[in-house]
Parts: C-alpha cells; sequence; structure tokens
C-alpha cells in the first residue's frame, strides 16, 4: 500500500516540479533568452502570407512555433508556454513508457527526456519549433498505442510518423535544433544587454552592466547607455574598453548578426540613419528565417525619419498584421501622427547629414565630424567623438574636437591636463583657460605617486599604453 501511495504521489510532485522550475529558470534566471526570439521572428495573422510562408515538411512545427514565439516579447507568457511545452514532453513520454514498464523506470525515462528537451531549450540558436516536433511526435506514438491490436499499433506508428515526417520534420537542425545545451549566463546577460538597448531602456542597461563581461559587445552597450544619459565622458573607464573598437561598430556582412545588429542602435542615436538602415537590412538577411520584427521596426523608424514615407509605409503596413506591433504601426503611420511623435521626428531629422558615410564605414571619426557639421548641437555626437579620440590616445585631435563651456566632464579634463603637461603649458591660466578646476593638478600629482589607486581615470588609461607595465 505504502508503495502504491508513492506512486501516486510520485508523479503528480514530479510534474509540478518540472514545470515550476521550467516557468521560474526561464522568467528570472533566462528571460531575455526567449525575448531575443520574439525580436527575430515576425509572425503576420495573415492567411495569403501563412500559405506562403508555412509550406513543405515541417510547415506545422514551424507555424506552431512561430505562432508560440510572437507571445515571447511578454515577461510571464513567454515562460510560462514554455514551461507548458516541456512538462507536456515529460508527460507524454511517461504514458508511453508506461505501456511497456512499471511507474519508477517510466518515471526515470520521462525525467531524462524532459531534461534532454530543457537543455536543448537553453541554446542561443535554438527555435521554439523544434519543442513543437518531439512533442508531436511523442504524441502521435501515444495515439497509436490506444489500439489494442498489436498489428493496428504498428500500423498506426508507421502512418502517424509518416505524417509527423510531413507536418513536423525533423527535431534537429546543425545551427538551429541543436542534440544538446546549456545555459550560458554570461550569453543570457549579454542578451539583455541588446535587448534593452533596442527598447532604450538605458537604465536597465547600466544595472545589468554592474558585472563586467570584459567583451566589446557589453562594453558597446554600457558605453552607448552612458551617452544617451548625458554621462559618457565621467563614467567611459568605470567599465572594461578594448580601445575605440569597443565604442563603435561597422557593420559588415563578414561579423555575426547579433553584432551587426548591435551596430546599429549606437548609429541609430547618434543619427546616422544611413549606417542604421545598413545594419537592419544586413541583419535582416543573416537572420534564420530572414525576418524579425526589430528590424523591420528599426527600418519603419528610419524611413520615417529620413522622410521617405512610401518605404516606411511598406514596413508599418507589414507590422499592421501582427498581433503586438500593430497598434504602434498605426500610430507611427504617416497622417496620423500625433504632434509630439511629429516634434520628436522633427528633432531627429535635424541631426540628419547631407554626406553619405557607407564609404567611410571604417572611419568612425569622419562620421562623428559629419553629423557635428550637420548639427554642433548633437551632445551625442559630441561626447562619442571626444570619447572616441581619448580611446584612441589622440590628444592632439581631442583638443582641436574639445568645446570647453559645452559638455565639461571629468575624463576630459584629466586629458587636457595631460596634453598642458607635453606642452610645457601647465600653468593656472591655462588649466582654467580650458574649464578645469586647479584642484585637479594637485590630483595628478597624487596618481603620479601611486597610479593604481586611480584606474578609473584617463591618467591610467594613457599611463598604462606609454608603460606596458603597469598592472590591469
Amino acid at each position: 500500500m505504502i508503495m502504491k501511495a508513492d506512486r501516486l504521489h510520485s508523479g503528480p510532485i514530479c510534474t509540478a516540479l518540472a514545470f515550476l522550475g521550467s516557468f521560474f529558470f526561464f522568467q528570472f534566471a533566462y528571460p531575455y533568452h526567449l525575448m531575443r526570439r520574439e525580436q527575430l521572428d515576425l509572425f503576420l495573422w495573415d492567411g495569403d502570407h501563412i500559405a506562403r510562408t508555412y509550406r513543405g515538411a515541417g510547415w506545422l512545427a514551424r507555424l506552431g512555433g512561430d505562432f508560440l514565439e510572437q507571445f515571447f516579447g511578454l515577461p510571464v507568457v513567454g515562460p510560462l508556454l514554455v514551461a507548458l511545452l516541456l512538462t507536456a514532453i515529460g508527460m507524454v513520454m511517461y504514458r508511453i513508457c508506461r505501456r511497456f514498464l512499471s511507474h519508477w523506470p517510466s518515471l526515470i525515462i520521462a525525467a531524462v527526456v524532459f531534461l534532454w528537451s530543457f537543455m536543448r531549450e537553453t541554446g542561443n540558436n535554438y527555435m521554439t519549433c523544434y519543442t513543437l516536433v518531439v512533442l508531436g511526435y511523442l504524441s502521435l506514438v501515444l495515439l497509436a498505442l490506444q489500439f489494442k491490436r498489436v498489428w493496428l499499433q504498428g500500423a498506426a506508428v508507421a502512418v502517424f510518423l509518416a505524417f509527423g515526417a510531413w507536418a513536423l520534420a525533423s527535431p534537429y537542425h546543425p545551427q538551429y535544433g541543436r542534440l544538446w545545451g546549456t545555459p550560458k549566463l554570461d550569453d543570457e546577460r549579454m542578451i539583455g544587454l541588446d535587448i534593452e538597448v533596442s527598447r532604450e531602456h538605458w537604465d536597465k542597461v547600466l544595472k545589468l552592466s554592474e558585472k563586467d563581461l570584459y567583451m566589446e559587445e557589453a562594453s558597446y552597450c554600457y558605453n552607448l547607455a552612458q551617452a544617451m544619459k548625458g554621462n559618457l565622458g565621467n563614467a567611459l573607464l568605470n567599465h572594461s574598453q578594448n580601445h575605440q573598437f569597443s565604442l563603435l561598430f561597422p557593420v559588415s556582412a563578414d561579423r555575426a548578426i547579433f553584432t551587426n545588429t548591435l551596430a546599429g542602435e549606437a548609429w541609430f542615436q547618434l543619427g546616422d540613419m544611413t549606417m542604421a538602415e545598413q545594419s537592419a537590412i544586413t541583419s535582416l538577411q543573416a537572420s534564420p528565417r530572414h525576418t524579425g520584427v526589430r528590424f523591420v521596426t528599426r527600418l519603419a523608424r528610419v524611413n520615417l525619419i529620413t522622410g521617405e514615407d512610401a518605404a516606411a509605409q511598406k514596413y508599418l503596413n507589414m507590422l499592421s498584421g501582427t498581433l503586438f506591433y500593430r497598434k504602434w504601426a498605426r500610430r507611427m503611420m504617416p497622417g496620423r501622427q500625433d504632434g509630439s511623435l511629429q516634434e520628436k521626428l522633427a528633432e531627429d531629422r535635424a541631426k540628419l547629414t547631407g554626406k553619405d558615410f557607407v564609404h567611410q564605414a571604417e572611419n568612425p571619426r569622419a562620421v562623428l565630424l559629419g553629423l557635428l557639421e550637420a548639427d554642433s548641437t548633437n551632445v551625442t555626437a559630441r561626447n562619442y567623438l571626444l570619447c572616441y579620440d581619448l580611446l584612441c590616445y589622440d590628444l592632439d585631435s581631442f583638443i582641436r574636437d574639445y568645446e570647453p563651456d559645452r559638455i565639461p566632464a571629468r575624463l576630459y579634463h584629466e586629458a587636457i591636463l595631460i596634453w598642458l603637461s607635453q606642452q610645457g603649458r601647465l600653468t593656472p591660466e591655462e588649466v582654467a583657460g580650458y574649464g578645469v578646476d586647479v584642484s585637479n593638478v594637485d590630483r595628478m600629482g597624487r596618481f603620479g605617486k601611486n597610479p593604481t589607486a586611480f584606474k578609473n581615470t584617463y591618467w591610467y588609461y594613457y599611463w598604462r599604453m606609454m608603460n606596458e607595465q603597469l598592472p590591469e
């Protein structure tokens, strides 16, 4: 009787643990992993589009996967759906095994299959359709086993698996299905930085940046958030930097889609719509299904800013066929924009330059100078230009680009003192003329006695270049 009671309770307990464990993991430890899938997908509620897109082997799994992934941008719904799918896989596997084995072996096998499916879900490039494929095949086998006669069961399995090969296709893809996966929490944090940058949640970007990942992409997100908060000139060296390479990324088909997508974010905020559009198009072409709501949204915004209303309307019409972006698309539609939106678009248009910078993609400084030539009040571009000079150790260019009364900042003052010292002009009058408090001269003297106590200063960054023996 005790063993029977254990069997009665162990199944529901394991099911509840599997569901709750999956839900809490994807909700709190791995939330951005699912949100990124939503950004790379674009499910249109249009009969013609569905008929054209979901054809051939695996049509049902692809349709179901794309349908579900449109909900992954929601903080609770996405983890809930994944937890339900994974738990269902374990339950169906248990029911199949119980046709041939006792309770505990069946429970162990079901747990192993659940764990395998769970680990696959944590893969960075994984697609939900592959979880649906596994669940679909297992469900077809369980359905076939409902026939009482053995020969009918075998025939049903053959027929159902043939249907599965047509409607579900393979549960494995060398790039997007993977046989196995493992959670990578640093990758999850990096994906989170990317997601929050795309949503322009700058405070959340800085919160995620509290742990330094020592990656160019992470530093890039941190720098952009600080620039948008107006604090880049003070906080740049509070985070690791790979010289100028972590400040701005070129857009190139040779780079990974993740980096190319990020590259457009800074250029968009700086006002270079050419580079922002190139980033979106390149990423769209390299995405798993050559689609993605993030890229279509960006292309719509870029074309609205540049005044290409016909092109913008094409993308907005597409977004109008989605479940969660239709209201935004209708509000952005030319002719329907309210006063505040028109004012914001006018502000963005003021940053535009008449120059085409595609051929200067490898020379960010020239692009930044062009943006400032078009709009000298573009504070974000000014900060990026000054920090670019500093990260390149180019103090002569920095002095030419610096305007004392426009954007004073700690790192800029530290760089000025180095340059004045090199020129033999470190006098109170010269220091004051650049808007630098003379007390910083004494502070620089203390740095000379103990450099490692000033690791977040430009003095330390510059001296490390001059003397590579200084510790990290």
